[in-house]
């Protein structure tokens, strides 16, 4: 059956505290993702999301004067911090449950401090097709449908 190592994703694409929000908006809308773990060294030390990079962003409406640019904000000052993570070694079904119960589209996956992996509610769904997919496989087929 499928492990937490077989779906997570580990080419990372992370972001240093130091970097800007607009860097954090480009390479989300560049690798299409909607997570970018924030990293010193291994250690994952915060996390930015799509939700977060549109909340801090500032409304085009407002006057160019007072403006807040995405170049001169920091993700160290927007990330969240307080985040849910999981270890390598926990099972499947206990990651999906928390992804449930916490409501989160993502679970980066921390071994001893250092950032190995990430789950998000997508590679969820991907596990879901496969296995409606070999249930489809084994199911009888009903010849009034065929």
């Amino acid at each position: 059956m499928f492990s937490i190592e077989a779906i997570m994703s580990t080419d990372l694409i992370t972001l240093p505290p130091a970097a800007t929000l607009a860097e954090a908006r480009t390479l989300m809308h560049t690798n299409r993702i909607h997570h970018l773990p924030i990293v010193e060294g291994d250690n994952l030390i915060g996390l930015v999301t799509l939700t977060t990079v549109l909340a801090a962003t500032d409304s085009f409406l407002r006057d160019q004067e007072n403006r807040i640019h995405a170049a001169e904000v920091l993700v160290k000052d927007v990330m969240i911090t307080d985040i849910a993570t999981i270890d390598e070694h926990a099972s499947l079904r206990q990651a999906a449950l928390f992804i449930e119960k916490h409501q989160i589209g993502c679970l980066p996956i921390v071994t001893k401090g250092v950032l190995r992996g990430i789950i998000t509610d997508t590679d969820f769904v991907g596990v879901a097709i496969n296995l409606l997919e070999l249930t489809e496989e084994t199911e009888p087929v009903d010849q009034e449908y065929a």
